[in-house]
């Protein structure tokens, strides 16, 4: 009978958690947290049920709570690594890095050689975490009702949902946009880049409109997020951020350190549709040299998926952004729209100077929607340049040329000295080109 009994406790806990599993897949998180409560008072020292709760919590995005109901009763010795791999996660998604690092000597003093691989990968993370924080990084969290302090600075969230370069070109969305098949789309976000080493969103040398950095790291997620609308299975997102003052006046935000897990799920909260993937990252430069970190998170599971590494010189930058482009695609199983559907799209062979196009089109959309003032926006004559280069031979930049100078005039901003650039000699360039 007792053997029968703890059957039967087994299963009914069980029973439990999956319910509390059905709550969180509801975003309902004080269901499933009243469920684990409940749970936790009779089995709390159950490793599978502590490494159930912890995954089922870690992978919906909910680290915070891992700390809270995992932390006071975890033991690296009776509970084994499992929920300890949770819990650590946890602790850098809520950027403790202290705790982070006390969790995993107590995770080397198992004494797993097969655990060594992984273990050393978390070193490392919470080693950047610490740096991240001694530098003075800050944490992005959208703003929501009743969570900011009275005269506190918000950091908000921007998701462009089309290539920069396509507003204003409403009208024509037929003839440009490729159709995308039903039922089968993965939404995919590109976040605004990370600047480790700069002092966030405070750092004056870097928010002012000419610095390549800021500049770059809203362009390369809105480059990529062009690259993927022109792919089959995938409808892209490019978010970039921004600070409101408590005065009412923006500014565009200098993330100092990598997007958390809860940066990420503030961000899915916030997109309508939902997403299935989303690319954070970070760009730093020294002495000439680059460096671009991009991960990749699957959003069912808050896991991150794949890291990408580039680095370049000015000498070598355009070969690094294509191979990093490519190996993006490839990873991703990018696939080319079929001829006919939409504009004619060919990946650029030049992406830095294409960058700068794109970079000031991303500009010039936040401040004609009044996201930031118009003083923030960089200098045009680097994207003119580029235009000037790209447009005759296609029709893409050409379409970008006229959206960037209306935008430009709008606003009353200089495009540079020079000639304008010739357009490609296309119908929907023409027509595009009449309403202008």
């Amino acid at each position: 009978m007792g053997s029968s009994e703890s059957t039967g406790a087994v299963a009914g806990t069980m029973a439990k958690l999956k319910r509390a599993r059905e709550r969180l897949d509801a975003k309902d998180l004080p269901g499933a947290m009243a469920i684990y409560e409940e749970v936790l008072v009779a089995a709390g020292d159950r490793a599978d049920v502590l490494v159930v709760i912890s995954g089922d919590l870690g992978s919906t995005g909910h680290v915070a709570e891992v700390v809270e109901l995992i932390a006071p009763r975890y033991d690296a010795t009776r509970h084994g690594p499992a929920t300890g791999f949770n819990l650590l996660q946890a602790y850098i998604g809520v950027r403790n890095a202290p705790a982070a690092q006390h969790l995993l000597d107590l995770l080397f003093d198992l004494k797993r050689p097969d655990l060594e691989e992984r273990l050393f990968g978390y070193s490392n993370a919470i080693s950047e975490l610490m740096l991240a924080e001694t530098e003075g990084g800050p944490v992005m969290a959208a703003p929501q009702a009743g969570t900011v302090a009275p005269g506190a600075s918000k950091v908000g969230v921007v998701s462009i949902s089309k290539p920069v370069w396509f507003y204003g070109l409403e009208d024509l969305a037929d003839r440009i946009l490729p159709p995308k098949p039903e039922g089968k789309v993965r939404r995919v976000a590109f976040a605004q880049l990370a600047l480790p080493g700069t002092r966030g969103e405070t750092d004056e040398a870097v928010v002012r409109p000419d610095n390549e950095l800021a500049l770059l790291a809203g362009a390369i997620p809105a480059w990529l997020a062009e690259v993927f609308t022109f792919s089959t299975l995938y409808a892209p997102y490019t978010a970039v951020a921004f600070v409101e003052k408590p005065d009412g006046t923006r500014h565009p935000m200098i993330f100092g350190s990598e997007w958390t897990t809860e940066n990420l799920r503030n961000l899915v909260d916030t997109t309508s549709e939902g997403l299935d993937y989303v690319f954070t990252g970070a760009l730093k430069q020294r002495a000439g040299d680059y460096e671009l970190l991009l991960r990749v998170w699957e959003v069912r599971k808050f896991r991150e998926r794949k890291q990408f590494l580039a680095r370049w010189t000015p000498a070598t930058v355009d070969a690094e952004l294509t191979r990093l482009r490519d190996a993006i695609g490839q990873f991703m199983e990018w696939t080319p729209i079929p001829a006919g559907q939409g504009i004619a799209y060919q990946p650029v062979s030049a992406p830095r100077s294409w960058l700068e196009a794109v970079g000031a089109s991303l500009n010039l959309f936040l401040a004609e929607k009044g996201i930031f003032p118009r003083e923030w926006v960089p200098p045009l004559e680097p994207a003119r340049r580029a235009l000037a280069e790209a447009a005759p031979a296609s029709a893409i930049a050409s379409l970008t040329w006229l959206t960037l100078k209306q935008r430009a005039q709008k606003l009353s901003l200089p495009l540079g000295d020079g000639p304008e650039p010739s357009l490609k000699d296309d119908p929907l360039v023409s027509h595009a080109s009449g309403h202008r």
